[in-house]
């Protein structure tokens, strides 16, 4: 499929952006790294980026501080832009999306079918940064510009490590560091560093965590109360699954925090025996084969053991696939 991302723009007065609750760092490099881009090649247009408050440790990504959060009420949009996710997980944004004249959806998971009058889904593509990347003139970039797509880059691979990184992936990245912002700064400010209570609240995660499925599946819990006691918000338990997947013999991951009574919000990492994706499409959610989430109800128990039941089902084929 074709696309031609300033002819789906050209002519429009009024452009909105968003991307998914929770925004990561993909998320906010995608929607600032579009900002950016349309405001210099369409400099007629007004362009406004919508995202829940993104953590701090984004602020030097230039349209940081212009995002609104607020979600005010507005006059339709005339192109509306849902970045690295469904409509249905926009959030407040949702309603700019259904009300735009015209829709676009710009994604890379491959749990995404498309919710827009225009979908470009490339589930090949390690993250919608990469895509964007694509998708931009590259006489166009800049280094404001080239430093937000490589923050998404970095978040979405796990700095390079995940199996979503590819050769071309690579290359990219070097054309973007070619533009001289500090990247191994970037890096270890983004992606590594963490406040001391951050670290706390990790270390206990991590100490409270419980093995099963003869010890190839790890999980912990982080209750409200702890994150009250704490003073904590969802991004700062950032990493703790990729640290719990970190641990050696295990498989999957997973770490739940709650966000209501009798409500967790899952996130998952794997290893080629179990496509976490997958898992986390029998409960509404979504993501990649080795990284996905999703939001469950019931209590901690409840959750593992329908978790655990799909997960037993991949392993299990997996086995049998291998002896035979």
């Amino acid at each position: 499929m074709s696309f031609d991302l300033l002819k789906e723009c050209e002519n429009a007065k009024r452009i909105g952006i968003s991307g998914h609750v929770r925004p990561d760092g993909d998320c906010v490099g995608a929607v600032l790294g579009m900002q950016m881009y349309l405001r210099k090649c369409l400099p007629g247009a007004e362009v406004k980026a919508f995202l829940e408050k993104p953590a701090e440790i984004f602020r030097e990504i230039q349209g940081y501080d212009g995002i609104d959060s607020a979600f005010p009420t507005e006059e339709p949009f005339d192109v509306f832009l849902a970045l690295d996710c469904t409509a249905d997980r926009l959030g407040e944004a949702e309603k700019y999306f259904r009300a735009a004249h015209k829709t676009v959806n710009i994604d890379h998971h491959v749990t995404n079918s498309g919710s827009g009058d225009i979908n470009y889904i490339r589930p090949e593509t390690g993250s919608t940064c990469e895509l964007l990347y694509d998708l931009f003139d590259p006489d166009r970039l800049d280094r404001e510009l080239a430093m937000a797509l490589y923050v998404g880059i970095i978040h979405d691979t796990g700095v390079f490590q995940y199996s979503n990184t590819t050769p071309a992936t690579l290359e990219k990245s070097a054309r973007l560091i070619s533009y001289g912002f500090d990247f191994p700064r970037l890096i270890q400010e983004t992606f590594y560093q963490k406040t001391y209570v951050q670290a706390q609240i990790m270390g206990r995660a991590l100490m409270e965590s419980i093995r099963f499925m003869n010890n190839t599946c790890i999980v912990s819990v982080v209750y409200k109360k702890n994150m009250d006691f704490y003073d904590v918000e969802p991004s700062d338990l950032d990493g703790i699954v990729n640290q719990l997947r970190n641990i050696e013999g295990i498989s999957c991951a997973i770490f739940m925090y709650q966000t209501d009574v009798q409500e967790f919000k899952v996130s998952m990492r794997s290893d080629e025996k179990v496509n976490v994706a997958e898992v986390a499409m029998h409960f509404g959610g979504g993501g990649h084969a080795r990284a996905a989430g999703c939001t469950m109800r019931g209590n901690f128990y409840d959750c593992i053991n329908n978790l655990s039941l799909h997960i037993s089902e991949q392993m299990k084929e997996n086995e049998g696939a291998q002896a035979d």
